[in-house]
Formats: C-alpha cells, sequence, structure tokens
C-alpha cells in the first residue's frame, strides 16, 4: 500500500504518516495490516477453497459494478470533494458504499477489496485531489473490514453463496443486519482514528452529524437495489445507474453549489464563502499535518478597462480572467473574488514551490490573455493582456492564523505592486506588521473608489 501524498514520492522518512501521535499511528497502522491480511484469507479461499474460482457471471457483475462505481465517482466528483473539506474532524460519509454493498451481496470478498481498492484509488487521483494518502489506505482498510465483518454475517444467517439477495423475510432480516454491521464496523474504526489522531477534537465532533450517517444508510439500501436488479435483470442497471448519479449530482450538487455562494459576474465564490472556507481549510491542514497555500492578486490594468470600455467591460474581463485562472489551478482549489479586481487563489496541501509555479502559471496566461468585450459606443474591442500582481503565503510556514495568513499574502501583494507589478512575491516567515495591512486595506478601498465597479 502507497503511503505517500499524490505528489510527495520521497524518502518514506518524510510521508506524513508518521507526524501522526503514535497512539493514532499504532491504531492506523494496525487496521491496514489487518486489512491485508483479510485480503490474502480472501484470495487464498477463492483459489483453494470448496467452491475455488471465480464464476463467468461473477466478473461480469465485477466489471459492471467497476464500470458504474467510477462514472459515479466521476460524475460527482466536485459534491464529494466538497462534503471532504466541510468534514475535517468529523467522519467524511459517501456513497461507495453503495457500490461495495452490492457488490458484497453479488461477489466473493476476494472480488469485493479489488472493488474497494479501486474505488478509492480513483477518488485519490480524481476527486479529492491532494490529500494525506495514509487517510485514503485507511479509509480502504476500513471498508475491507465492514465488509469482512458484514460477509460474515450474511454465512452465519445461512446466506453462504452468491448472489445473497433478499428473497424471504428471514434473508431480508439477514442482509438488514449485515449492513448494520458494516456501517457499524465502518463508523466506529473512522471515529476511533479521529478521536486519536486529534486529541482536541471533542466526542459530538468525531460523531459528525446524522445527516450524514443517514446518507450511509441511504447508499447501503441502493446498494441492495442494485445487488437485486443485477442478479434478476441485469440489463435494468444502467437505468438504475443514471438514476443514482443523476439524484446524487443534479440535487445535491447544486443545494452545495447555492450554499456556497456563487459570485454572479465572474462565476467565483464570493468573498463571504472565501472567509468562511479559509479556517476550515486551515483547520483541516493542522488535524492532516499539512499545508494551505494562498494567492492574493490584483488586476493591474483593470480601471484603465473601466475608464476606457465601461463598466460592462470590465465585468466581462473579470469573467475571463476568473475562467483563466481556473483552468491554471488544480481540482480541489478554490478560486474567489475578494473585492473589486482582487482575486484569491486557497491552494490546500500545496508547498511553497507549487503556488510560485501555480502563480507564474497564472500570470503568464493573464499576460496573453486576449479578452473582446463591448464598448460603450455599442462596438467591441479587443484588450491584449491583463496583468496582475501577486502575493503568495503558505500556512502555517510563514502565519499561525487565517488573519496572519492574509495579511502576510496581502502584505506581499503591496509589495508586488511597489516594485513594479506584473510580478509575484512570496511572504517571509515573519508576519507583517498590522499597520501596514490597514494602510494596504486604506489603498485598495481608495482604488476600488476609484475604479467605480458596478457590484
Amino acid at each position: 500500500m502507497i503511503l505517500i501524498g499524490r505528489s510527495s514520492w520521497g524518502p518514506p522518512r518524510q510521508w506524513k504518516l508518521w507526524s501522526l501521535p503514535r497512539t493514532a499511528l499504532a491504531y492506523v497502522l494496525a487496521i491496514d495490516v489487518i486489512a491485508v491480511t483479510i485480503t490474502t484469507l480472501a484470495v487464498r479461499s477463492t483459489v483453494s477453497g470448496p467452491n475455488s474460482g471465480v464464476r463467468h457471471s461473477e466478473w461480469v457483475a465485477f466489471v459492471v459494478l467497476a464500470v458504474a462505481s467510477t462514472l459515479h465517482l466521476e460524475c460527482a466528483r466536485g459534491i464529494e470533494r466538497r462534503r471532504e473539506l466541510a468534514a475535517n474532524t468529523s467522519p467524511h460519509t459517501n456513497l461507495k458504499c453503495l457500490w461495495i454493498f452490492a457488490a458484497l451481496l453479488l461477489l466473493p470478498l476476494s472480488l469485493v477489496i479489488p472493488l474497494v481498492v479501486l474505488a478509492y484509488a480513483y477518488s485519490w487521483f480524481r476527486v479529492y485531489g491532494r490529500t494525506v494518502a495514509h487517510r485514503k489506505v485507511f479509509s480502504t482498510a476500513t471498508y475491507i473490514l465492514a465488509s469482512a465483518a458484514a460477509a460474515a454475517v450474511l454465512r452465519a444467517g445461512g446466506l453462504l453463496t452468491e448472489p445473497r439477495v433478499p428473497t424471504s423475510l428471514w434473508s431480508l432480516v439477514i442482509v438488514i443486519a449485515a449492513a448494520g454491521v458494516w456501517w457499524l464496523v465502518n463508523y466506529a474504526l473512522v471515529i476511533g482514528a479521529i478521536l486519536l489522531a486529534s486529541p482536541e477534537a471533542t466526542a459530538r465532533e468525531a460523531l459528525g452529524e446524522l445527516s450524514d450517517q443517514l446518507v450511509v444508510c441511504a447508499g447501503l439500501g441502493l446498494g441492495v437495489a442494485i445487488a437485486a436488479v443485477q442478479s434478476s435483470y441485469p440489463w435494468v442497471v444502467p437505468v438504475l445507474m443514471v438514476t443514482v448519479m443523476a439524484l446524487h449530482r443534479d440535487l445535491l450538487l447544486p443545494q452545495y453549489q447555492r450554499a456556497a455562494g456563487t459570485d454572479s459576474k465572474t462565476g467565483l465564490a464570493t468573498s463571504s464563502y472565501w472567509a468562511s472556507a479559509v479556517p476550515a481549510e486551515l483547520a483541516r491542514a493542522d488535524t492532516l499535518r499539512s499545508t494551505v497555500g494562498l494567492l492574493m492578486l490584483d488586476l493591474d490594468k483593470f480601471k484603465e478597462i473601466n475608464d476606457t470600455y465601461g463598466h460592462p467591460a470590465g465585468d466581462e474581463a473579470l469573467r475571463a480572467v476568473g475562467e483563466a485562472i481556473r483552468a491554471e489551478v488544480r481540482h480541489g482549489d478554490l478560486v474567489a473574488r475578494v473585492g473589486g479586481d482582487e482575486l484569491a487563489v486557497l491552494l490546500p496541501g500545496a508547498s511553497e514551490t507549487e503556488v510560485l509555479e501555480i502563480a507564474e502559471r497564472i500570470r503568464a496566461r493573464l499576460v496573453s490573455l486576449t479578452v473582446s468585450v463591448g464598448t460603450t459606443s455599442g462596438g467591441t474591442a479587443a484588450i491584449s493582456g491583463v496583468p496582475a500582481s501577486f502575493g503568495a503565503a503558505i500556512y502555517p510556514h510563514v502565519a499561525n492564523t487565517m488573519d496572519q495568513l492574509v495579511l502576510a499574502a496581502d502584505d506581499a501583494l503591496l509589495t508586488a505592486k511597489r516594485s513594479g507589478r506584473n510580478q509575484i512575491v512570496a511572504a517571509l516567515p515573519n508576519p507583517p506588521a498590522v499597520t501596514d495591512h490597514v494602510d494596504h486595506l486604506e489603498q485598495s478601498e481608495r482604488s476600488d473608489s476609484d475604479h467605480h465597479i458596478n457590484d
């Protein structure tokens, strides 16, 4: 199992796993070892057991579930990323259990485990973006242990061979009991890890919200339905899969997007949402022993655009700038409009080198950006280049709090503008003085007043 960050293929001693408290480290490694042991025993049982080998129908069911799970994760990756960021020191719930429990009813454990590994490996690369890999390995291990416990309940209840979908009242009771055990084992293992890794977290925070656990229960119930349909009417599975994805993406994601707040002119996050997201991300970084990068950027020629072409043209330029920035950041990074022509980029897990690389990509793209805008006379004009000045800061290297982080990035931005604009300045480890920030805020307010931006 890989125990390093997505982009950090460094020496083992540098893995963030080792920064966990000793009790948490021992707990995580013990669960991982148990999961590997269960995997070995399951494979051995399939190869050398009384009914050795995997049937053709089981391989077909495995492929169907693997494809469905991957498509589901891809279509819902935006909301899953938001849910994980919101979880912080509480359990992160998701609907992977839907496909895993369906597999548990249709397949031997030796095929359920590869499906779990595939789902989390895909999530690591496509859904959650840059994060601490040992958390995903641990989540994979908890799913394996939960699946093994649920499989034991199914066998104890007399459902010995696959498919084990409920066909009578007794079998329904056994399947429900297996689903309950699956949920309880996974939930308890995750809570144990949270409490050990974050001693400051309260039991209430570790338990999370009841509504989140209802999502898991709903996923397990849908897993039973998918297993029943797959075993009897496999051609209906695509219809049910589309229904699940539509409900997950088109109902829940807009709900989160509305709650997040989107700037109507740029499509970026609003300043209010950004202000609430930063402390949550910093708290999550503390839990993960990770970093958070912050870029503050101010457009250098925005007043000129407004004065020359009018405020609607300025809005069009802002929208194009927002799209250009989003094209250069990573999946999971947050881009927000925090002022008239001042934007911010929050980069979870980024090092100083990575933050500066992303800033340079954005800077170069904005310099070469061409925007077609309408003019006050009714015609169109092409704006060639919308350069910006950047201030970069890294938590916790240059700041210990959100205010210090913002002050450091703001001070670096002010230095960039004073030094000739269209450049990137990284904040020094020492936090800037409060008076400098106040002066910069006053200057920004005067600048915004001069710009007469139509908010």
